[in-house]
């Protein structure tokens, strides 16, 4: 059975699934979601970015959206899945952020090994997730979040005691499109050009589009929806006026980020959060 959250405010999605929802990566494509492949009592068969992967039984992988994955066989999974908005719009520690191990800060392919006592520690915590996604109230997001946060810092204590990591190709153009989105994490906020991050990559910004090609984003478009993110985020969860939080976003003019804000959600921000108003 699947599990679906979803926030309107936001645009948070969260999935709970099953092997079900690999059925549509027979054929290699990119994931999309933030995901985590849990094979609970038989190994899973997978190709990620055309690298074959045999997941063994009581084990964790870890992906990011921009990551290939092809779904070969296996069938006792469970899949926990969500985007940027669901996770990524709160604060979170460096290391179990959307840019930390689990994610854009490792250029390997985590693997999460679970003996038998951490078996039952995170069987325990679906249970949990599983309730919550069934109770549906004001407090739901911010549970299930809360929940999240337990599991990638759980799993990120594990990998860092294990460090069960399976090396990607060098060449991948995966290792550079991570590279591109840690930066714009730990500089969005101040640069918001493409050609700034270019540079730190030591490619040019024409490379660095090119590199893009298969996503249906482009640098410019990621920077752009990083900064929305946070302008959405900061909307959300603090009382800081429109002109307020487009200072802190790097913008000396409000108006510059009350457009690139209505480009991406079709409201300005202050319509944003009327919307937020008439919701609570």
């Amino acid at each position: 059975m699947k599990y679906t959250f979803s926030e309107f405010s936001t645009g948070a999605i969260f999935n709970i699934g099953n092997s079900d929802d690999l059925t549509p990566f027979k054929k290699a494509q990119q994931i999309n979601l933030y995901t985590f492949i849990w094979a609970n009592s038989q190994p899973v068969e997978l190709v990620i970015d055309s690298v074959p992967i045999t997941l063994p039984a009581n084990h964790i992988l870890a992906l990011t959206p921009i990551q290939y994955i092809q779904y070969i066989s296996g069938r006792d999974v469970i899949l926990y899945q969500f985007n940027r908005e669901f996770y990524c719009i709160k604060d979170h520690d460096q290391e179990v952020s959307c840019a930390g191990m689990l994610f854009f800060g490792n250029t390997n392919i985590p693997i999460i090994s679970l003996d038998e006592k951490e078996q039952q520690k995170y069987k325990t915590l679906h249970e949990i997730f599983i309730d919550e996604l069934e109770t549906k109230d004001n407090i739901q997001a911010e549970m299930l979040r809360m929940l999240m946060g337990r599991f990638i810092i759980k799993s990120t204590r594990l990998l860092k005691a294990k460090e069960g990591i399976i090396e990607t190709p060098k060449s991948s153009k995966v290792d550079l499109l991570r590279a591109f989105n840690v930066l714009v994490e730990q500089h969005f906020k101040e640069e918001h050009s493409v050609s700034f991050y270019a540079e730190k990559l030591f490619k040019s910004p024409k490379t660095l589009s090119n590199n893009f090609a298969k996503l249906n984003r482009s640098p410019l478009q990621i920077i752009h929806q990083r900064i929305v993110l946070e302008a959405k985020r900061l909307l959300t969860y603090t009382d800081k006026s429109a002109k307020e939080i487009a200072y802190d976003i790097g913008f000396d003019d409000a108006s510059h980020l009350s457009r690139l804000f209505k480009k991406y959600t079709s409201q300005s921000p202050s319509e944003f959060k009327k919307t937020l108003t008439t919701l609570a």
